[in-house]
């Protein structure tokens, strides 16, 4: 599960169980949401359109906690692009096990230093090259202000080196699932 403020994919919650279950999510969900006490806030779960997270104890858990659901894009067979970027991440990690895991703790093993490194070593390029960690505590902005003033001052040094701008270093903005066109209404966003 990943969530948090201003979008910053972090993994907020996690769970190895041996089988899918409608109860294990949604235990899952108050847990990280407690977790992070932002049950006050707006909260999106993007997910997968598998049947846990469709059932109607997972709804009834994130209609309590006051999470709107996003599953999939209107009329695209793609699962949500966001949790398939971070299965993609995760399945592409060098020490991904390709024949499996032979127990249930070597799963939770892995998973849990997955999670370590995803959240506060990996420079996520959707949110600057900062770490999900970072992004979701607000210590992101000093990162790339640094990092704006850094590449200015070797532009200034250096112009004949630069074609055009520099690299973007603001924060990264809001995040659209399903953009909004001039004929639709606005479909689901994280604020960021």
């Amino acid at each position: 599960m990943t969530g948090g403020n201003q979008r910053s994919r972090k993994i907020v919650g996690w769970e190895v169980h041996e089988r899918e279950g409608v109860e294990l999510a949604a235990v899952l969900i108050r847990q990280a949401v407690l977790a992070e006490g932002c049950t006050l806030r707006p909260l999106v779960l993007h997910a997968d359109n598998g049947s846990p997270m469709k059932g109607a104890t997972m709804k009834t858990t994130m209609e309590k906690l006051g999470i709107t659901a996003s599953y999939s894009r209107p009329r695209v067979i793609n699962d949500n692009p966001f949790s398939e970027a971070l299965f993609r991440t995760c399945k592409y990690r060098q020490d991904w096990p390709r024949k499996g895991f032979a127990t249930k703790a070597d799963a939770q093993s892995w998973v849990k230093s997955f999670v370590g490194w995803y959240n506060c070593d990996h420079l996520h390029s959707a949110i600057r090259f900062v770490t999900p960690d970072a992004r979701h505590t607000g210590h992101d902005r000093a990162t790339l202000a640094n990092r704006a003033s850094l590449y200015a001052n070797a532009r200034t040094q250096n112009p004949q080196r630069w074609s055009g701008k520099t690299r973007n270093w603001q924060p990264a903005g809001p995040v659209w699932l399903n953009p909004k066109t001039e004929n639709s209404a606005p479909e689901i966003r994280d604020a960021a």
